[in-house]
């Protein structure tokens, strides 16, 4: 996989790939291992840490285009930023189809991933769900991302589903 990020408008919006978050290091690891459990071949995956991820996050805004409020991906930049000012970890995933996102996104899901978000040319779609998930509410550049937490933002969800203890990579229990 091409190590430079792929930007719409100045942002990061790799089409085509999904962009997982992991609440630990650890859960990022388990994350590989589910992926080359499914024989997904290595350069279709890009790992990124937190301080990676604030890093292009900082470039992203820096560069960002007026005409990247219009839609979400600046909206979901900050949403990234949230989650990795909580040290969260992140795996952007080339996948060739929906099917194989959503196999992928199981498989992710289990090993502790908190969202998982296909990348389209026009659509973002969001293939982790939570039982505890609120239902999703209108979202639109004014309003931002719909985070489905009560405060309706994406840092709440860190705070519902904490990460688990140091040295232990399962996820905790879903409230």
């Amino acid at each position: 996989m091409d190590s430079s990020p792929a930007r719409a408008y100045g942002v990061f919006k790799p089409v085509g790939h999904m962009v997982v978050s992991f609440p630990t290091a650890a859960q990022a690891d388990d994350g590989m291992a589910a992926l080359q459990a499914l024989n997904l071949p290595e350069q279709d995956v890009r790992r990124y840490t937190d301080r990676e991820m604030l890093a292009q996050i900082d470039q992203d805004l820096r560069q960002a285009s007026p005409v990247a409020a219009v839609g979400q991906e600046l909206n979901l930049v900050k949403a990234h930023q949230a989650l990795a000012e909580r040290g969260y970890h992140w795996l952007v995933v080339r996948v060739d189809s929906d099917e194989a996102a959503r196999n992928a996104a199981d498989a992710l899901k289990a090993a502790g991933a908190e969202r998982a978000q296909l990348y389209g040319r026009f659509i973002i779609e969001e293939l982790i769900e939570h039982a505890a998930d609120l239902p999703q509410v209108s979202e639109s550049p004014d309003r931002g991302l719909d985070a489905q937490t009560p405060s309706g933002r994406e840092a709440e969800r860190a705070q519902i589903r904490p990460a688990p203890a140091q040295g232990n990579g399962t996820p905790q229990p879903e409230r």
